[in-house]
């Protein structure tokens, strides 16, 4: 053991967090690698290995996280299915004829989806290959039809049943239920602002995005249109019934709804004729690899904040968050901007596993709602899907690789998307009854 104290060790571990990402090493061995490093030099010695087996067995022991394979395993039978890409051409003819129709039609398509699968690459990469070409070919601002898809796609980290929800339920001993129906208002208030800053963009300027052309149109009738909206959206709205409604409800557990979810989301594969054996062994294997990294990286950092907080380093950043002198809003807005520039090096689940251990006892204290808190950063963390240099949604859309459009285009294009993000979490934060409100209504 070495006589650190634990400012240095505090210091230490986050440098060595930062240098071990930014060197290319992946965050679930850096986090375990630097729990054993900083175990064996803090204040346990060899007696750190006792310690490890605890705190992964009490995360393995959580019923919570059984949720997270059942949700993943539902999104790959519905990207199976086919039905996104039914319900976008339904939405297409049928919202097409306005300007801006079709980027419209990427953010209810990609809204409807977020409720049925929180998977943001197959959303950002579905409505990549289906609805960029399509913008593109009517005219569309290069830019905002970038922006369009990747912020439409990072809905799906907020809009239940999220992945990430589950993940901080699990970390802050709440309510999933809770967090998903706190959830709901903030991920339709975003899918609004988006819609209505395409709507306002094409309407001042209608070459930004041309309706579809009248010859297209023809070649569909009206009561056509009728019959593939009602074909491709009944089927995701009984899904999201199934889901949340039993969960709202209080029939249902997370866990519980999310298994009927995949149950149910395995009979719209049969509906639409998609499935095989094949297809069925892929989402298997798609499954058990996303479940295996997320896990995984629970594992690591379980570890991780156990060795910080064993060594004194929670007592080290309350005290020296609330050292600063902001008050109560001023401080709220440090941790908001650190989760902030976190999420443009640090993927969601490095930053929820890092600092909620360190950031909810400080909420606590100041006095804020622990639902509320949780669904602000929830909303906050959209932002690591689409901030330079690590925006996992900029990737996918760069990795389709469509051509005209350079990665320059889709940095750009999300500008005005993130602005808008902010100024959400802005009115979130001024009338906090957009997030309490709901959770009031929904069984406990």
């Amino acid at each position: 053991m070495i006589g650190l104290s634990p400012e240095w060790l505090v210091i230490l571990m986050f440098g060595g967090l930062f240098i071990g990402l930014f060197t290319g090493h992946p965050l679930a061995f850096v986090l375990g690698g630097l729990s054993v490093i900083f175990g064996l030099i803090g204040s346990w010695g060899p007696d750190i290995f006792a310690l490890f087996p605890n705190r992964i067995y009490g995360t393995m022991n959580n019923y919570v996280l059984l949720a997270i394979p059942l949700f993943i395993f539902m999104a790959q039978f519905l990207d199976q299915s086919g039905v996104t890409e039914d319900l976008f051409e339904a939405l297409r003819y049928l919202l097409g004829p306005i300007r801006g129709g079709i980027g419209v039609t990427v953010i209810l398509v990609c809204t409807i989806f977020a409720a049925c699968t929180g998977v943001i690459g197959a959303s950002v990469v579905t409505m990549g290959l289906l609805g960029l070409p399509m913008m593109l070919k009517y005219g569309y601002d290069k830019q905002m039809s970038c922006g369009t898809i990747c912020s439409g796609g990072t809905l799906g980290i907020l809009i239940p049943p999220s992945i990430m929800l589950v993940v901080m339920g699990s970390e802050a001993s709440v309510s999933v239920g809770q967090l998903f129906a706190g959830a709901v208002i903030p991920g339709l208030v975003l899918a609004s602002l988006y819609t209505a800053y395409i709507a306002i963009r094409c309407f001042k300027n209608p070459a930004m995005g041309l309706p579809i052309s009248k010859d297209e149109l023809a070649l569909v009738t009206k009561k056509q249109i009728t019959l593939m909206v009602l074909k491709s959206l009944v089927p995701p709205v009984l899904l999201i019934l199934g889901v949340l409604g039993t969960l709202f409800a209080g029939i249902a557990t997370p866990t519980e709804a999310s298994g009927g979810g995949a149950f149910i989301a395995f009979l719209m594969v049969l509906a639409y004729g998609k499935f095989s054996w094949q297809t069925l062994v892929q989402a298997i294997a798609k499954t058990a690899r996303t479940s295996a990294m997320v896990l995984v990286v629970l594992v690591g950092a379980t570890c991780f904040t156990g060795v910080f907080l064993g060594n004194g380093g929670g007592e080290v950043v309350t005290n020296f968050v609330l050292g600063l002198g902001f008050g109560k809003w001023g401080t709220f807005f440090v941790m908001q901007i650190i989760v902030f520039l976190l999420g443009m090096f640090i993927d969601w689940i490095g930053i929820v596993l890092i600092c909620f251990p360190l950031f909810l006892p400080i909420a606590d204290q100041l006095g804020f709602d622990k639902i509320w808190f949780i669904v602000i950063m929830a909303v906050n963390l959209q932002a690591s899907f689409l901030t330079p240099p690590f925006g996992y949604a900029l990737f996918y859309l760069r990795g389709i690789g469509i051509e005209g459009v350079e990665t320059l285009d889709i940095y750009k294009g999300i500008v005005p998307f993130v602005l808008l993000m902010l100024f959400a979490l802005t009115l979130f934060v001024v009338f906090p009854q957009t997030i309490t409100w709901l959770p009031t209504l929904v069984v406990k």
